[in-house]
C-alpha cells in the first residue's frame, strides 16, 4: 500500500460519485473482481480497512495484469458513501466514467507518475 496524497483520494471518491450518477461502477470485491477480469473497469480504489485483507488482495494484482489504474483508499466507510451506501464497501470499479472522465483520466495520470517514483 502507497501513500496517496489526500487531495488524490478525494478525487477519488469525486469520480466515483460523478460515475455512480452519470455513468457506471460496480460495488464490493466480487464485482470488481468480475468487471477487472472482463477489461470493464478504467479505475478501481479498494479500502485499506478492510478486514480480513484476503477479501481484497488479489485486485491489484488482476488490475496490474490487465493495466488498469489501481488505488488504495484509506476508509471502506468513505468508499461505501461515495459509491451511494449507507455501509462500508471493500471495493469499487468504475466501468464507465460518464461526467467522471476528465478527473478518471487526470488520476490515472497521477497515480502511474506516483508507480514510477517508487
Amino acid at each position: 500500500m502507497t501513500d496517496i496524497p489526500e487531495e488524490l483520494v478525494e478525487k477519488v471518491y469525486q469520480a466515483i460519485e460523478k460515475a455512480r450518477t452519470s455513468g457506471k461502477i460496480r460495488k464490493g470485491a466480487n464485482e470488481v473482481t468480475k468487471a477487472v477480469e472482463r477489461g470493464k473497469a478504467v479505475l478501481v480504489a479498494v479500502g485499506e480497512d478492510v478486514d480480513p485483507k484476503e477479501i481484497v488482495m488479489h485486485i491489484p494484482i488482476i488490475c496490474g495484469e490487465k493495466g488498469i489504474a489501481f488505488v488504495w483508499v484509506p476508509s471502506k466507510k468513505e468508499l461505501g458513501a461515495a459509491a451511494g451506501l449507507s455501509v462500508g464497501c471493500s471495493a469499487v470499479a468504475i466501468a464507465e466514467p460518464g461526467n467522471g472522465k476528465a478527473l478518471v483520466d487526470e488520476i490515472a495520470k497521477k497515480l502511474a507518475a506516483l508507480k514510477k517514483a517508487d
